[in-house]
């Protein structure tokens, strides 16, 4: 005997007794009537015990039976319950989203946007999980992930958001105690910082046309997040590639000056990326169509580079 509870066998016996008849309750749950004779039939071998007198023309509970009703009862009401809570937060946004995102991203762009996902969406909540290490979104069961990647996941279901472009900076000191580097065989390694996460950290690769140049960062400081970097390439002691997010503010007023331009590494993206598109439930799609919406076109551009909307 299964250890599991016949739940099936209980529903319908208190589906049967709540019709009073085999046959009415076959109509209202859509079945034939010799399954539901045969599911209360291996109920009562289960339990060694008759829950109904029959005759042609009546069906009784018996005492057994009627002490077992209440409980039976129950278990359907709450089973009931529980799917009509499930179609309910499948077909509205509501519940609890855990969200994993890059520390840099998150507390720069992801946080300041949380508060208006949370007043359009009351019936969400944002368990937000920062961190730079790659996360096993399926394995510790995250509902949904941004990611800054050159691809996506090809094992997870990714929604491109806009493109992120790499830029390679220094500080306008460095560059005058160092001069401007013409080609990437100029930079000095030991001077190239290097991010501990990014794929192919040990290596930038360069292309301008069709010529194309290596670097292995060989730097005396190395990080697993990029904040990490901006003291020393502030100081003027490094050089670094940073992701356009973090690189346009400095470029901007100023503090950091692109090197290279005519040689760009390889850009990448914004992805949402879940488990699976199939029956995706609707809290992780509105805050899939959230995110779309707000870094869809995202403020951190530089001279246009990389700009454009992706479409869904």
């Amino acid at each position: 005997m299964s250890r599991l509870p016949d739940f099936e066998g209980l529903a319908l016996f208190a589906k049967v007794a709540e019709c009073r008849s085999f046959a009415a309750a076959a109509r209202e749950l859509d079945l034939s009537v010799p399954t539901l004779s045969r599911a209360v039939a291996r109920l009562e071998k289960r339990l060694g015990a008759r829950v109904f007198n029959r005759t042609s023309r009546q069906l009784a509970l018996t005492p057994f039976g009627s002490t077992l009703l209440e409980h039976a009862t129950q278990l359907y009401r709450d089973a009931e319950a529980a799917e009509a809570l499930a179609r309910e937060q499948s077909a509205s946004p509501r519940g609890v989203v855990r969200l994993a995102v890059p520390m840099a991203f998150g507390m720069r762009w992801v946080a300041p946007a949380l508060p208006g996902l949370l007043t359009h969406y009351p019936d969400i909540t944002i368990d937000l999980h920062l961190s730079d290490a790659a996360v096993d979104i399926v394995g510790e069961g995250f509902d949904a992930a941004l990611r800054i990647a050159a691809l996506p996941d090809s094992s997870l279901a990714a929604r491109r958001l806009c493109a992120m472009a790499r830029f390679t900076v220094a500080a306008p000191a460095y560059v005058a105690r160092h001069g401007m580097p013409g080609h990437p065989n100029d930079l000095d390694p030991a001077h190239c910082l290097a991010y501990a996460f990014r794929a192919g950290s040990d290596v930038w690769r360069f292309r301008n046309g069709t010529h194309e140049a290596v670097v292995h960062p060989q730097g005396r400081l190395r990080v697993t997040n990029s904040e990490a970097l901006l003291p020393y390439l502030l100081a003027g002691e490094a050089v670094a590639e940073l992701p356009e997010f973090m690189a346009a503010e400095y470029l901007r007023d100023g503090r950091l000056v692109e090197i290279l331009p005519g040689w760009e590494q390889p850009g990448g993206g914004l992805y949402f990326v879940t488990p699976t598109t199939r029956h995706r439930p609707a809290k992780v799609e509105a805050v899939a169509s959230y995110f779309a919406d707000v870094l869809g076109d995202p403020p951190w551009r530089w001279h246009g580079r990389s700009a454009g909307r992706p479409r869904p």
